[in-house]
């Protein structure tokens, strides 16, 4: 039996296994169920797929979105993987002929909606070929304290436990905490498995956060910066899809849209667009995204806050796949904030066939996403450190790649405005009034607020106190209280009302002091530089011209065949190619990202290109 080096090297190009991955297919092939906890990007498909070459009979991977089943089943075609998959979106003959195909043995993969697991047809395809490995992907949409939760894939267990001989169960997923982590355990019914965490820091990503006051020119400024790249920029809702796809559009840019509210044709068409490059610039709304597996994202932009971490660093996730330096921005105001609780108010309030005990539950555990969400993007520490302590992980106080770590900022003593902000929580409390954030800091500055002056909180005795202070910094002020215990939040109706705590007391009474970070100086021509703003050091000026035209080629070889560019090559392998300037076919399977099949299909050309290019230099 090959080794699963032999396969890697065979299928996709790369000569050693990533971090976690060997690890995970021993574990597989041993027998073991697993549950694997990888970032985007690390190669969690990789695990399964290589298993599955290597088990007898066939992987039934079970994947929640169509996009993710189409794409990955013809990148595995592509480099000589037969696989299959079975949806929504297979019509009934089509659906039959797979079926008839997968009981003749003629895949090795077949990839299902969890929607199907538990159909008849389904079934007694299961009952008559050999499942050795079931692969759970996107395993957090199982637990109903996930950001995703998913009804149908509670049916996972049941499938399983009907299989005449149980297979080996292994579960993926890019984003969980401790708390979900542990719930998918429970959840699929897996036996001891395999805890496998290779890590959440994605080194390659740039996190930034920027506060402007005209957040469409804000992303003109990164659209500027990424000259010629392909990217995502996520919006809350689809109206704000619709305004800044219209916008981007107007000012030149080859942009596309993808939301909810599109028919199934645009949506797939948009898609592809992207997909394909011939519209770089994807302006959506979270329902895209999911399994999109396009190498060659450069930048992702946040043009409002998500709703927690985890989304945030799934979306964020989506730029870099290849490894390359990559931007991830969000474009923070307070009014995200506001727009985040009316939706998962108004989705707590949609869910059926959940008793009221329970639906407070869930809505209480995401508002307190929503309030970690909210102290990243008011950060003034390192946004990576921040992140990866989320998920449970230790790091170093300072990366040196994200925009706080970048910034020039000095500690400045808030003693004095915190007891002012705690005196006007107080002084609300003490007049029956129920104070959120918002409300605290427009008293404070003394706002001419209709609602404010028609309740009369215009005569509390800290109206105005901090008419110096901007509705921003005193919410910043706000947050940092709440975020070292000083302040409580807790829900009122449908909002979040401020509450005093121990900490509040002994500010007000001087025994504690409180500091913040504030910015020392910012230098508007300075703007924060990352990694992907650096030119690659190992490339001279003639390898990136070289580049340029094996992209060329690359786009040429896709559109006659059909396929997404990134199919054929990554952004990543053409780079290796540009270094190692192979002239003979022994030469360009020492690239990183050439398989055996990709060589016989596509090496020709490509030593053909590199050869010319030499020619041309005199080399």
């Amino acid at each position: 039996m090959k080794q699963p080096e032999e396969l890697l090297q065979q299928y996709f190009g790369h000569r050693s296994f990533r971090e976690g991955q060997r690890k995970a297919v021993d574990a597989i092939l041993s027998g073991k169920d697993l549950m694997a906890v990888m970032p985007t990007g690390a190669g969690k498909s990789v695990c399964y797929q290589i298993s599955a070459m290597l088990l007898p009979g066939m992987t039934v991977v079970i994947s929640p979105l169509i996009s993710l089943m189409k794409d990955q089943v013809e990148a595995l075609w592509q480099v000589g993987i037969p696989a299959a998959y079975v949806n929504s979106s297979i019509p009934g003959g089509q659906y039959m002929e797979i079926m008839n195909q997968a009981r003749q043995g003629a895949y090795k993969i077949l990839y299902v909606a969890p929607e199907r697991l538990m159909t008849e047809s389904f079934l007694r395809l299961a009952a008559c070929v050999q499942i050795s490995m079931v692969a759970v992907d996107e395993a957090h949409c199982v637990s109903q304290w996930g950001q995703d939760f998913r009804q149908s894939y509670l049916d996972i267990p049941v499938f399983v436990e009907q299989l005449s001989h149980r297979p080996v169960c292994a579960a993926f997923t890019a984003t969980a905490t401790r708390q979900v982590e542990q719930d998918i355990v429970k959840m699929l019914r897996l036996r001891f498995p395999e805890m496998l965490k290779t890590g959440f820091d994605r080194k390659n990503l740039f996190f930034g956060i920027r506060r402007p006051k005209d957040k469409m020119e804000e992303l003109l400024t990164v659209l500027r910066d990424n000259p010629s790249k392909s990217g995502i920029v996520y919006c809350s809702t689809r109206k704000n899809v619709e305004e800044v796809c219209h916008a981007l559009c107007a000012k030149g840019y080859a942009a596309t849209r993808y939301h909810a509210g599109l028919s199934d044709q645009e949506r797939a068409q948009n898609q592809e667009e992207f997909l394909y490059d011939r519209k770089p610039i994807m302006v959506a709304t979270n329902a895209f995204g999911m399994g999109i597996d396009k190498s060659n994202v450069s930048f992702v932009v946040h043009y409002n806050m998500p709703k927690d971490l985890e989304s945030y660093y799934q979306e964020a996730g989506r730029a870099g796949r290849d490894g390359e330096p990559a931007q991830c921005i969000l474009l923070y105001s307070g009014r995200d904030v506001r727009t985040s609780q009316f939706l998962l108010e108004r989705s707590c309030e949609e869910m059926e066939n959940e008793d009221e005990t329970l639906r407070q539950s869930l809505l209480e555990k995401s508002r307190e996403r929503l309030r970690q969400m909210t102290f990243y993007a008011t950060s003034t520490s390192c946004l990576r450190h921040r992140i990866l302590q989320y998920f449970g992980e230790r790091s170093p106080e300072s990366c040196g790649n994200c925009s706080c770590c970048q910034a020039n900022y000095k500690e400045e003593d808030m003693t004095l405005s915190a007891q002012k902000i705690i005196s006007c929580v107080y002084r609300g409390q003490k007049a029956g009034y129920h104070l959120s954030s918002h409300m605290t800091s427009n008293i404070l500055i003394g706002s001419k607020n209709a609602t404010l002056l028609r309740m009369g909180l215009d005569r509390l005795s800290t109206y105005g106190l901090m008419q110096e202070e901007t509705r921003r910094s005193v919410g910043e002020m706000i947050d940092r209280l709440i975020e070292e215990g000083n302040l409580g939040v807790r829900s009122f109706k449908d909002y979040q009302e401020l509450t005093l705590t121990p900490g509040s007391a002994a500010i007000l009474r001087g025994e504690k002091r409180v500091t913040r970070r504030v910015l020392e100086k910012q230098e508007k021509s300075a703007a924060v530089k990352s990694k992907a703003d650096s030119v690659d050091p190992t490339m001279t000026p003639a390898d990136h011209a070289l580049f340029q035209k094996l992209r060329q080629l690359r786009t040429k070889l896709a559109e006659k065949e059909g396929v997404p560019p990134y199919f054929i090559f990554s952004d990543a392998t053409l780079r290796d190619m540009c270094r190692k300037k192979p002239v003979m076919m022994r030469d360009i399977r020492q690239v990183s990202g050439v398989g055996t099949i990709k060589a016989q299909r596509y090496g020709k050309q490509f030593l053909q290109a590199v050869v010319q290019h030499l020619e041309e230099l005199g080399d």
